[in-house]
């Protein structure tokens, strides 16, 4: 594929594989694309700034401000210019700043102020890869959003071999190339996605809830901003960094406030993605002080909350796609089916809780894709944000869509 025009940000840390960023370099210009290379203060120790410039035809930034001549080298400009920031190789250090937020070189303030999307191609010894702080950054860096570029297997600086080498520079070029020769099949589409559970209050300090942590959603909305479409997230109370740059965000506890939310944006959507796992039932009544602890048990009444994808697949209008969600622990295939039908999906996502790695909290899932004829795709354990790729793709073979 050609890179003509296509403006790269690329980031150099300090590893032993510093030397592959040269060659990097070369592939993407020769390509076609425009360079801009950022070294961390370390990663000087491995390559010259004087080789990197000569294969980017540009100046090579390590420093806020050129000591010379004071010259600012703006990071929210830079992160502004770019196209696509990709990182490699990401060392360990670099990892764990990145994850955490920290700021102390113009590199680590240019990724926390990027707007572009950022891919990430990490090298290290293969213990340190394996380490559990650094699979855990790893993590917690793809749940921002990031493409994860995963280390290959071979000999390795330190004399062992195994995962940890930096993705060969071919490779790395190939998912460039991927990413951009992705099109952009939802432009100009607006997507509502309710994620994340639901907090059904008790008292003023305790809810009834669920363990639901929003990742799939987030990775769906993610997916569809690749891809062009205005993405409309009513979310739940999660953890996850939710940009609000990214989205239209609209942040809600109980199923009656994410019903009024989704309620009020669904004539406008396209597509609807109904990803939260909004509780089923509620405190019939909530008490106005804390609940006090005593001897005697406990009884709960409960009632039945609104049923939101079904009341939305009610008033759904010709040409607008709903999405659907089902997690089953027995008789998988048939309750999805069966909500399928009742609520009027086009395609209904299904998981099953007896999956490892699969469901609630985890960054991976398993799920079988149903649409309303019967067709059927299993994803295999795959990362969220595949299976979410996979869903923008099964929601294209919808009847409505072609």
């Amino acid at each position: 594929m050609n890179l003509q025009g296509k403006r790269i940000l690329l980031g150099v840390t300090g590893s032993i594989a510093a030397y592959k960023s040269a060659h990097l370099t070369r592939l993407l210009i020769k390509s076609g694309a425009e360079v801009q290379i950022i070294m961390s203060t370390s990663a000087l120790d491995f390559i010259t700034p004087l080789t990197l410039a000569t294969l980017s035809k540009r100046p090579v930034f390590s420093d806020f401000s050129d000591k010379k001549t004071g010259e600012w080298h703006n990071h929210v400009e830079l992160g502004l210019w770019a196209d696509l920031f990709v990182v490699a190789p990401l060392s360990a250090n670099s990892l764990a700043k990145f994850a955490n937020g920290l700021c102390d070189n113009l590199l680590a303030a240019t990724y926390l102020s990027a707007r572009c999307p950022v891919m990430l191609a990490p090298a290290m010894d293969l213990d340190m890869y394996q380490h559990p702080a650094v699979r855990a950054n790893l993590k917690r860096l793809s749940s921002f959003g990031n493409t994860l570029l995963d280390a290959e297997s071979g000999e390795l600086a330190s004399g062992l071999s195994g995962q940890g080498r930096m993705m060969e520079p071919e490779h790395i070029l190939a998912q460039v190339e991927i990413f951009f020769a992705r099109k952009k099949d939802f432009q100009g589409k607006k997507v509502l996605i309710t994620l994340g559970p639901t907090q059904e209050a008790l008292d003023p300090v305790r809810f009834i809830s669920n363990h639901s942590s929003g990742k799939m959603g987030l990775a769906i909305a993610n997916a569809f901003k690749s891809r062009g479409a205005e993405v409309f997230l009513v979310a739940g109370p999660i953890a996850l960094p939710l940009n609000p740059s990214d989205f239209h965000l609209r942040n809600v506890k109980s199923a009656d406030d994410m019903y009024r939310a989704a309620q009020e944006l669904h004539p406008k959507m396209d597509f609807c993605v109904f990803a939260a796992a909004v509780a089923d039932y509620a405190p019939a009544q909530v008490a106005p002080e804390k609940i006090k602890k005593n001897d005697a048990e406990m009884s709960i009444l409960l009632k039945k909350n609104v049923d939101i994808a079904l009341e939305l697949g009610k008033v759904k209008r010709p040409g607008q796609i709903h999405v659907g969600f089902a997690l089953e622990t027995e008789n998988e295939e048939q309750h999805a089916k069966g909500k399928l039908e009742r609520k009027n999906f086009d395609l209904i996502v299904l998981n099953s809780a007896r999956d490892t790695g699969a469901g609630f909290q985890h960054d991976t899932n398993r799920v079988k894709i149903i649409h309303q004829d019967g067709r059927m795709t299993d994803s295999g354990l795959v990362l969220k944000s595949e299976v979410a790729e996979m869903i923008l793709d099964e929601i294209k073979k919808a009847p409505v869509w072609i």
